[in-house]
């Protein structure tokens, strides 16, 4: 037999199309790969783990309940609570999760929004995961649970229907109603596009510095002023507690004020968080506008 023949049987030769193939398959392979290691991998947040989980209830809201650090010697720990409200037979069910480990840029872009949704399900099946005053897009405006009512001062405001009242309370609307005003507001410039903060410049209606969150959860508060790496990498105007206890309870048993001694040193970049931390400057109370 001949060489050639015998090297053809071992070795088939490709064609000029097949060779064209394989080395445009192989090109485009190594493409891939140099893109591919510039690239961060996307990681799911609790909120996205939470929304996978409810995907079978017909509505839902997930409020961020709480929030904490743990500023340790050699890294940070980043924690939040969500509060997960669902419906069955027109009534709302509430439950608290545990505290959850998020990662730290999830923890500085959410550090205002204590108190509001990040995500929401709504009857027709869309899913928001844009900050949003709590009950925005389930319930407020929605006249099966409520209606709009004008006060002395000719402001509209929303009421719950009577066996509906709790709402107010799960919602954080029983020091602050919710006005007509800040409502229409949301929902012509901010609904699935920004978060919304409402109120007037400098003093937010809603989020972590709002009235309602100030007066319902000092601790938290405290628990952020005693934290010497939280204090300094923040950049947002959070109001902190007048007195600063010498031990901080959490619901997270986190440490004490006295780790605000600790000798770590916390350098940050103050462009690395201006995302998350202006809200509070921005137009509206906190947002930016369109």
């Amino acid at each position: 037999m001949h060489k050639s023949t015998i090297f053809r049987i071992f070795y088939p030769v490709k064609s000029n199309k097949q060779m064209k193939k394989i080395v445009f398959l192989s090109f485009m392979s190594l493409l891939l790969t140099a893109c591919g290691s510039n690239e961060r991998a996307f990681v799911k947040s609790p909120v996205d783990e939470l929304i996978q989980k409810l995907d079978k209830e017909p509505t839902f809201t997930i409020v961020l309940f709480d929030m904490d650090m743990e500023d340790n010697m050699m890294s940070d720990k980043f924690y939040h609570q969500y509060k997960i409200i669902t419906e069955k037979d027109s009534q709302l069910q509430t439950r608290l999760t545990e505290k959850m480990q998020v990662s730290e840029e999830f923890f500085w872009k959410n550090e205002n929004n204590m108190g509001m949704e990040l995500a929401s399900k709504t009857k027709d099946g869309k899913i928001s995961k844009v900050a949003s005053p709590a009950g925005f897009n389930n319930y407020v405006g929605n006249q099966q649970y409520g209606q709009w009512r004008t006060g002395s001062n000719g402001d509209s405001f929303w009421e719950f229907y009577g066996k509906y009242a709790m709402m107010s309370s799960i919602f954080g609307m029983m020091s602050s109603p919710i006005r007509r005003y800040d409502y229409d507001d949301y929902h012509r410039n901010y609904r699935g596009s920004q978060p919304y903060y409402g109120g007037t410049a400098g003093r937010p209606m809603y989020g972590t510095s709002s009235p309602h969150i100030q007066k319902s959860n000092p601790n938290f508060f405290e628990r952020r002023a005693s934290k010497s790496s939280w204090v300094s990498s923040s950049k947002s105007t959070l109001p902190t507690s007048s007195s600063t206890s010498s031990k901080s309870s959490s619901w997270f048993g986190s440490k004490s004020s006295s780790s605000s001694s600790s000798s770590k040193s916390v350098t940050r970049s103050s462009s690395r968080y201006s995302g998350s931390s202006s809200g509070s400057s921005r137009s509206r109370g906190g947002s930016s506008g369109k």
